[in-house]
């Protein structure tokens, strides 16, 4: 059983940056593939970002590219998410969660076995 928790989430103007976190803990918490997703209010969730067990290898969603970095570090058990040039409709409560598969496949909700409870990032216009 693996526990996510995220923070780093708040309100920010449109332009600026955030910073999220993930936090892993369990049995075998760094031998996953981690992701990052996001849901606005009345929509599905979507794919946001995800990193290899090792994290050399990465996938992001185009409306994010060139503007999110996601990273991990395995000593820590940690996975962020930095967002910068934000936009109002990157609004959405974002969660992080954890995969089996690598990057090429990570990009679906339901191959991820593990999620946290999720961070609401607001971005103002």
């Amino acid at each position: 059983q693996v526990q996510l928790v995220e923070s780093g989430g708040g309100l920010v103007q449109a332009g600026g940056s955030l910073r999220l976190s993930c936090v892993a803990s369990g049995r075998g918490a760094s031998s996953y593939g981690m992701g990052w997703f996001r849901q606005a209010p009345g929509k599905e969730r979507e794919f946001v970002a995800t990193i290899s067990r090792s994290g050399d290898s990465t996938r992001y969603a185009d409306s994010v590219k060139g503007r999110f970095t996601i990273s991990r570090d395995n000593a820590k058990n940690t996975v962020d998410l930095q967002m910068n040039s934000l936009k109002p409709e990157d609004t959405a409560v974002y969660y992080c969660a954890a995969t089996s598969y690598t990057p090429t496949f990570a990009t679906l909700t339901w191959r991820y076995d593990y999620w946290g409870q999720g961070t609401q990032v607001t971005v103002s216009s």
